[in-house]
């Protein structure tokens, strides 16, 4: 839902993938990332052939995972600034392999003819902001010291695709050079690499109702996890989180009626308390209500996507003064 074009990538690269490898073997030829044949015979085509299309199944598997995980990000930036990111570190990472098996030539001399074929550079890429805008949300400790989060199971997909080529390592170093350069407000990628307005409405009037689908209305919607596997363990968690924080809060209450705390409550009443009874009384202290917080729009939409509605994500941000993590972290909580 709301991811066209993420929807696109994992269906039709993955569809002629498994053609070419079943029915169609003879054609696996021009789909070959040859660099040989890209520098010496000129044959630019295979730049566009060789880095879109897999021809080894558990690439095309790890990185349809991978892409699946990754739809976070047409929702939450649009389909012309995904198709973008995806365009500018398409082409980097194209420059970056060529300009590495250059140096691992010069300096390893580790002659290299050929690298593994795919969506692999772009794919690699999008770890980057992956890293850094995705909030880490704890699900689990194996063996009380190893932290188990929402990110975990992307993070090993990512190692699993890694090691599945000799000279995969080259195209998973660029594709994270590229999404650093792109993502990097300094050198400005972004501005020069992207897709224009009229490729994207032309698109969009075209591709956007085929690969478009309808909202999910019999699944209730749980913004915890990039799958389902995740959520389900996530739910599980939340109910142990609730039952523990009550336990606690029963446990402060007794302390305070037995005199082993000091309730300060009794001493001086809770704020909002406090306004309700400013209110009931029709004299509002306007100088006493410290002025609301500014709460970045952005950050709402992030905590929108993961589930929670815009009220409880607006509080959640007031009262955790916009850091992110803490916000999550309390509307798991409670």
């Amino acid at each position: 839902d709301k991811a066209p074009l993420s929807k696109s990538l994992l269906l039709v690269p993955s569809t002629i993938s498994i053609l070419l490898t079943l029915l169609f073997q003879h054609y696996q030829k021009f789909f070959a990332y040859n660099l040989q044949a890209i520098k010496e015979d000129f044959q630019i085509w295979r730049l566009v052939c060789g880095r879109t299309i897999c021809l080894d199944l558990k690439d095309t598997f790890c990185s349809s995972l991978l892409i699946y995980n990754f739809r976070i990000f047409e929702r939450r930036y649009g389909s012309r600034k995904f198709s973008s990111f995806l365009l500018g570190a398409w082409m980097l990472s194209a420059l970056f392999d060529l300009l590495l098996v250059e140096i691992s030539q010069y300096m390893f001399g580790i002659t290299i003819n050929s690298l593994p074929s795919g969506f692999l550079g772009p794919v690699f890429a999008l770890f980057v902001p992956f890293y850094s805008s995705i909030p880490r949300v704890q699900v689990t400790q194996v063996l009380g010291h190893f932290s188990i989060t929402n990110k975990s199971l992307v993070y090993i997909l990512g190692l699993q695709l890694l090691t599945s080529g000799s000279y995969i390592w080259i195209l998973a170093l660029s594709g994270l050079i590229s999404g650093i350069c792109y993502s990097s407000s300094i050198l400005k990628v972004h501005r020069i690499l992207c897709v224009p307005k009229w490729v994207a409405k032309i698109f969009s009037w075209t591709l956007e109702p085929v690969f478009s689908s309808a909202e999910p209305a019999n699944e209730v919607r749980v913004g915890m996890g990039a799958t389902v596997d995740i959520q389900r363990q996530q739910r599980m968690e939340l109910l142990d989180r609730q039952i523990m924080m009550s336990q606690v809060a029963q446990m402060r209450r007794q302390r305070q009626q037995q005199g082993g705390m000091i309730n300060w409550n009794r001493l001086f009443p809770p704020l909002r308390h406090r306004h309700n009874a400013n209110y009931q009384d029709h004299h509002p202290s306007e100088q006493g209500i410290p002025p609301p917080t500014e709460v970045s729009e952005e950050q709402v939409a992030r905590l929108m996507e993961m589930g929670f509605s815009r009220g409880d994500a607006l509080e959640a941000l007031r009262a955790s003064n916009n850091d992110l993590n803490v916000a999550t972290n309390f509307l798991l909580q409670h």
